[in-house]
């Protein structure tokens, strides 16, 4: 196949708006892992696995009774606050001036139905990712060997639990739009799910995937000043970064037992998952509700200047420093570190990795050490 071939190809499979099983209400993945028993269950032999899982078991918060439910929220007014400080929403605002844009010509009242529609369709897909969340880590519980992360495992499960039900409440009762999961989402949670080595689980899911919804969070808890959501994002936020913390912490000791074949199978992996996650922001679920041409707008998003498109890039700013932290980066010829610098994104590497902070992002913590002084 041809180099132009390859991109036509490419670019056919970014339009992709929804799933083959679009509408149904249940989705089956293979699962092609062995279920592991461990008889060796000395707690504590991983000393830092084990420190997590007791503050794990410390910093649980109740959906229902820990957050004010009760609060009012104007659904339009938040996510025209959200899109006033979004680059890329502003560089969408100013095609509209543009002619032949395909959203030349809207009105205000046409970019506040899309900042509401967007607004929902984010939130959607964090809610659909803390699903993918739920099954993957439910599986790092059966093919983990060790017994320390069986149990750490174990409280993640509780708390992405927890996570797919402030999601769909907040959608449920304060937003009123639903959008289905995204098929580049989907697809990757497909693949997480269906490999059969343990390690791949973590890595796609307690690096890649939790370590941009931390990142995803961080930025929209910025951005929002809606008091119930801000709130929801705080908490969310401080289990997630206990959950990447348990990916950098296991796989440090697995990676540092494989051979340089096995690593780049990992380092392809990675940037597979990085190249689904930032193509499944460019929505094209909302574009279609919306009556506009996804493949040029696509197109058009596609050819938006990497400088004005910082939401995309810092949706990264966890996923490199934990990488280079696994040694993934510069293992080999440093293929991973080539294939980062390409797609804009090698910038964060030097930023703190997830084990070394996710100490002091315990909101909960800090919230009932404030309530008790």
């Amino acid at each position: 196949m041809t180099d132009t071939a390859d991109r036509t190809e490419a670019f056919e499979e970014l339009l992709a708006v929804t799933g083959d099983d679009a509408g149904a209400v249940i989705h089956s993945v293979a699962d092609n892992a062995d279920a592991i028993f461990t008889w060796d269950y000395g707690k504590g032999e991983r000393r830092q696995l084990d420190r997590l899982y007791e503050k794990a078991k410390t910093s649980q918060w109740n959906a229902t009774t820990d957050l004010d439910w009760s609060a009012e929220v104007d659904p339009q007014k938040v996510a025209i606050e959200l899109t006033a400080r979004d680059h890329r929403a502003i560089f969408i605002q100013r095609l509209r001036d543009l002619p032949g844009s395909p959203v030349s010509g809207w009105t205000d009242a046409q970019f506040d139905e899309f900042s509401r529609e967007s607004f929902a369709w984010r939130l959607a897909q964090f809610m659909h990712g803390e699903q993918g969340a739920l099954l993957c880590t439910a599986k790092i519980v059966e093919t983990v060997p060790w017994i320390d992360a069986k149990y750490y495992a174990a409280t993640q499960v509780v708390d992405e639990a927890r996570h797919v039900e402030v999601f769909s409440r907040y959608l449920n009762e304060k937003v009123g739009i639903e959008y289905p999961v995204n098929h580049h989402l989907q697809a990757l949670l497909d693949d997480i799910i269906d490999d059969s080595r343990w390690d791949i689980t973590y890595l796609g899911m307690q690096i890649m995937v939790e370590g941009l919804a931390l990142a995803a969070f961080g930025t929209m808890h910025h951005m929002t000043e809606e008091p119930l959501l801000k709130t929801l994002l705080r908490y969310v936020m401080s289990d997630e970064a206990r959950h990447v913390a348990f990916g950098v912490l296991s796989l440090q000791e697995v990676y540092a037992e494989m051979d340089a074949a096995e690593i780049r199978e990992r380092q392809e992996f990675a940037f597979e998952a990085a190249l689904r996650m930032r193509d499944r922001f460019l929505q094209q679920e909302v574009w279609e509700r919306l009556g506009v041409d996804v493949k040029a707008m696509v197109a058009a998003l596609l050819a938006m200047p990497p400088e004005e498109n910082l939401f995309q890039q810092m949706l990264f700013a966890k996923i490199v420093p934990n990488c280079k932290k696994l040694g993934l980066l510069d293992a080999g010829d440093g293929w991973l570190r080539q294939k980062f610098t390409e797609i804009g994104i090698i910038q964060f590497e030097d930023g703190v990795s997830t084990d070394e902070e996710y100490g002091a992002l315990d909101e909960v913590a800090r919230d009932r050490a404030a309530a008790v002084s």
